[in-house]
C-alpha cells in the first residue's frame, strides 16, 4: 500500500532570524551567529517539532551589502557537526560551492559529518550565486564563472563526490583480529573519473554510513539547474510569488524526473516561506510591524542590492519608479532576479517598496496570522502540489520558530498532514528515500589496487 503523503519541513537556521534587521529587535541575541549554544538550542526546538531537517546557508564573500548574519557566522559543515552533537533524530544539512571546492575533500567532509551524525547529514548544491563577482577574488580568480559554465562544472562535481562515496561496500571492513584483516581488498573501489573539470582517482578514506550516503539538495530554478536537480537532487527549494507559479514550476519539474528514470516520491519540493504567528492576526501583524519599523529605507535596499546585480540604489529616491532602476547583467541566480524583474514591472513598484515586497517578513503571502490560519495555507500549498513541503526562513529566531512548533506543528499533526513522531534515524527514513544502491555492487567486480 502506497505510503501517505505527508508535509516535509525544514528549519533554516541562521543567527537571530531571517529578516534583516532581526538583530535590533528587543527579544533577539545579535551574536547568535557565533553562539554555538543558541543555534544548538534551535536545532533541538525544530527536532521537538518533529522537522525533518535543519538547514544551514552559506557565502563565500562578504561586503557592506550583506545581511547582518552573514558577516559573522560558522563554516556550515563545522557547524552542522555541532549540531549533530546537541541532536539525536532531525536532518542536518550544509551548503557547500561546487565551484569554489574540491570533490575528494568534500565528499570526505560531508561523509565524516553523516557517520557522526548516525546517518542524518544533507549537503546543498550550490553554484554559488555572486551578483558583485567578489567571491572569485577570493579564491585566486580574476572573475566568477558564468551560469551555465558553474552548472556544467556542478554536473562532474556531483558524480564524482557520489562516486566517491561509494568507495567501499558495506561489508567491506571486518576488523578480524584473529587473522590479522582488517578489510576485503576485493570490495574497496578505484572511481578514476576522468572528466573535463576533474580528474579523481579515489578511493574515499571513509566509508559509506548507515543511510548510504548524504541526502543531495538544491535550489537552482534556471533550465540548467532544474536539469542538475532532477537527474541528482532529492529535494529542492523553491521561492515563487503565489501558489499558481508554485504549482506549475512542481509539475514541469517533476515531470523531467522520466527522463532519468525516477519517481516522484524520491524527489521533494520545499517551498520558502517567512511566518509569523500570534494569537489573532492583529498580533501577528503587530510583531510583523515591529520588524518592519526596524528597517532603514536605504540599509535594506543595500541588501536587495545583493540580489539585482549590486545597483547603487542611492541614486534614486525612495518614491522613483523600480522599472527606472538601470540593472546590470546579473550573474547570479538569474531565476529568482528575472521574478523579481517581472513582479516590479507589473507592480509598478517604488525603490522603498523593494524590501518590503521580496524580503520582508512573510512578503505578500498568506503566512502570517493566528495558527489555524498559518496551518490552513500550509495545507492549501501541500494539497495543490505546490509544494511537498516547506523551507521555512523564520523572521526572528527562536520566537517565530518556538511559536511555530507550539501552535502550528500540532494542527497539521492533528490534521494528519505532518508525522507524530519520527519513524526513523536517518535523514533518508525522514524524507521517505530509499538508501542509495552501491554502484559498484551493481556492476561486475573490478578489483584494482592502490
Amino acid at each position: 500500500m502506497a505510503r501517505k503523503r505527508q508535509i516535509k519541513l525544514a528549519a533554516y537556521l541562521i543567527g537571530s532570524g531571517m529578516h534583516f534587521t532581526s538583530w535590533r529587535h528587543p527579544q533577539s541575541n545579535p551574536v547568535a551567529s557565533i553562539d554555538v549554544k543558541a543555534l544548538q538550542k534551535l536545532a533541538q526546538i525544530a527536532e521537538k517539532g518533529k522537522f525533518d531537517l535543519a538547514f544551514i546557508a552559506d557565502s563565500l564573500a562578504i561586503n557592506h551589502e550583506s545581511h547582518p548574519h552573514i558577516l559573522n557566522r560558522f563554516d556550515p559543515v563545522v557547524l552542522i557537526t555541532a549540531l549533530a552533537a546537541a541532536t539525536e533524530k532531525i536532518g542536518l544539512a550544509a551548503t557547500a560551492s561546487t565551484t569554489y571546492s574540491e570533490p575528494y575533500v568534500l565528499a570526505r567532509q560531508f561523509a565524516s559529518v553523516d557517520h557522526i551524525s548516525g546517518g542524518r547529514a544533507g549537503w546543498n548544491v550550490v553554484t554559488t550565486a555572486d551578483a558583485t563577482g567578489e567571491t572569485a577574488l577570493n579564491f585566486s580568480r580574476e572573475k566568477h564563472w558564468e551560469h551555465d559554465h558553474r552548472y556544467e562544472r556542478a554536473e562532474e562535481f556531483i558524480d564524482v563526490v557520489q562516486g566517491l562515496w561509494d568507495s567501499w561496500e558495506d561489508d567491506a571492513f571486518i576488523y578480524d583480529k584473529e587473522s590479522g584483516q582488517f578489510y576485503h581488498p576485493e570490495k574497496v573501489h578505484e572511481l578514476r573519473y576522468e572528466g573535463e573539470y576533474f580528474q579523481v582517482k579515489g578511493p574515499l578514506n571513509i566509508a559509506r554510513s548507515r543511510q548510504g550516503q548524504p541526502v543531495i539538495i538544491q535550489a537552482g530554478a534556471s533550465v540548467p539547474g532544474q536539469r542538475l536537480a532532477a537527474r541528482t537532487a532529492e529535494v529542492v527549494f523553491t521561492h515563487w510569488d503565489d501558489i499558481e507559479e508554485a504549482k506549475q514550476f512542481y509539475q514541469k519539474l517533476k515531470s523531467q524526473l522520466k527522463e532519468f528514470d525516477r519517481e516522484e516520491d524520491e524527489f521533494h519540493i520545499l517551498h520558502g516561506i517567512s511566518p509569523i504567528v500570534g494569537e489573532t492576526e492583529e498580533e501577528a501583524v503587530r510583531k510583523y510591524n515591529e520588524l518592519q519599523q526596524l528597517v532603514d529605507p536605504y540599509e535594506s535596499l543595500r541588501f536587495v542590492s545583493g540580489y539585482m546585480g549590486n545597483v547603487d540604489f542611492s541614486k534614486y529616491t525612495l518614491d522613483t519608479p523600480a522599472r527606472k532602476v538601470e540593472f546590470p547583467k546579473v550573474n547570479s541566480i538569474q531565476s529568482q532576479f528575472n521574478e523579481m524583474k517581472k513582479i516590479i514591472d507589473q507592480e509598478n513598484l517604488k525603490v522603498g517598496d523593494l524590501y518590503t515586497r521580496f524580503f520582508g517578513a512573510a512578503k505578500r503571502d498568506g503566512f502570517i496570522g493566528t495558527p489555524v490560519q498559518v496551518a490552513d495555507e500550509i495545507e492549501k500549498w501541500f494539497t495543490a502540489k505546490a509544494a511537498d513541503g516547506f523551507m521555512i526562513q523564520f523572521p526572528l529566531l527562536p520566537r517565530d520558530l518556538d511559536e511555530f512548533v507550539t501552535h502550528v506543528v500540532p494542527i497539521l499533526q492533528e490534521r494528519g498532514l505532518f508525522r507524530l513522531d519520527y519513524e526513523g534515524d536517518t535523514l533518508r527514513e525522514h524524507l521517505g528515500l530509499q538508501v542509495p544502491e552501491n554502484r559498484f555492487v551493481s556492476k561486475e567486480k573490478q578489483f584494482s589496487t592502490f
